[in-house]
């Protein structure tokens, strides 16, 4: 089983914005593989279903950014998944956009869902695919950069680095995180 958890804010204020760019992946993935994220559980949207022949869950916290541990704490605790078969999915500003970045553990950076999940779950240890957003501009706003939608010139690139997110989500159940890094790193 996998624990597959896309990071954003709950609300049609954050819909499709950089930030929220774990909830487009995992909303795409749940499309594509015919998994409804229709339960209220673990203070969070769940979806369970099947990708290959590996049960999943699907999850989008939704305690806002800076609490995903909680949530991401309660899941774990309820189904008793190793970490390895935790993935989570998350926005990165040090990446330019639609690029990613699959690892199989490592530290939350700046970005302060990861380092809620990490305080909650008390590792570093887990999988993690990071979709780049991009940098504001010299002396613009990091949090209102983040809770802005790409622009019209950005969207393709986004679009095309969700979609290699989905592709990299199910590279690493059908295969393993070595190949999925191997195919969409970079």
């Amino acid at each position: 089983m996998y624990i597959i958890v896309g990071l954003g804010n709950p609300g049609k204020k954050y819909e499709n914005t950089r930030h929220n760019a774990g909830f487009d992946v995992v909303d795409k993935l749940a499309s594509k593989n015919n998994i409804k994220i229709d339960k209220i559980k673990h203070k969070a949207l769940i979806g369970e279903g099947r990708i290959g022949n590996e049960k999943v869950i699907i999850v989008k916290p939704q305690t806002y950014m800076n609490l995903s541990g909680e949530s991401v704490v309660s899941v774990l605790n309820f189904y008793k998944v190793d970490l390895e078969n935790l993935i989570v999915i998350y926005d990165d500003i040090d990446l330019d956009v639609g690029k990613l970045r699959i690892r199989k553990k490592g530290s939350a950076g700046s970005h302060n869902g990861m380092k809620s999940i990490i305080k909650h779950i008390g590792t570093v240890e887990f999988p993690r695919v990071r979709v780049g957003v991009s940098k504001p501009d010299k002396g613009r706003d990091l949090a209102n950069f983040v809770l802005s939608r790409v622009s019209k010139d950005e969207e393709i690139d986004m679009m095309e680095g969700i979609d290699k997110a989905v592709s990299t989500v199910e590279e690493i159940i059908n295969s393993n995180i070595d190949s999925a890094m191997n195919k969409y790193n970079g």
